[in-house]
């Protein structure tokens, strides 16, 4: 059995709790050695003066990034390497063009995370991934007004919610640890402009979301 080498990878997403969740998770697998970078020009900088990474994830939307401009300049950095494209909004469209460019792949943040240290491990081994599930998706005709304003694992916690659930049993059933879905938690109030579950709750009720 040959033995799996090291790899190195670059973590850049600008939200603290998500890039350190994907860094405690990647860790904590053998032989994955992470750094991370909380914008696109510290991303860059890492490239430059580190040690060659396996792979680079370029969160889609971070500080810095002008979307698929900036992973051309990634992929052509310091003579080529691979970098995918990590995002919890981007379009299939964009995920199309991005492995067109030659992109390592394209890794939707609603992922599980054991799905996504397998990606990972997949595209430092030089392959390229995309999630079938995702690009195959029929593009829905109409979407909801209130839907449209939230990603699919907001609205994914807001049922959860709606349904009375705690953090815990919500991040059980999404497969996500409690501060990443609290994290989702306050971008969801955010969006819909109350202060807690309830009026959330409540929110989604009275647009007839669920």
């Amino acid at each position: 059995m040959v033995r799996e080498m090291g790899m190195r990878v670059l973590i850049a997403d600008d939200h603290d709790l998500l890039r350190d969740t994907l860094i405690a998770f990647l860790g904590a697998e053998d032989g994955i050695e992470t750094t991370p970078a909380s914008s696109f020009e510290e991303a860059c900088e890492r490239i430059r003066n580190d040690e060659a990474y396996n792979l680079v994830l370029l969160d889609y939307k971070m500080p810095g990034m002008r979307g698929l401009d900036s992973l051309r300049e990634a992929l052509e950095m310091k003579g080529g390497q691979r970098v995918a494209l990590i995002s919890g909004e981007a379009t299939k469209d964009v995920a199309e063009q991005a492995l067109a460019l030659g992109a390592a792949g394209f890794v939707p943040k609603t992922l599980p995370a054991k799905s996504l240290v397998n990606a990972v491990r997949f595209m430092a081994m030089g392959e390229q991934y995309a999630p079938i599930a995702f690009m195959t998706a029929a593009e829905e005709e109409e979407k909801h007004p209130l839907a449209e304003r939230l990603t699919k694992r907001e609205l994914e916690v807001l049922r959860g919610l709606s349904e009375g659930k705690s953090n815990k049993e919500i991040a059980r059933d999404l497969d996500l640890t409690e501060p990443t879905i609290k994290l989702h938690m306050k971008t969801l109030y955010r969006k819909l402009e109350v202060n807690n579950r309830t009026q959330a709750a409540i929110v989604a009720r009275d647009e007839g979301l669920f």
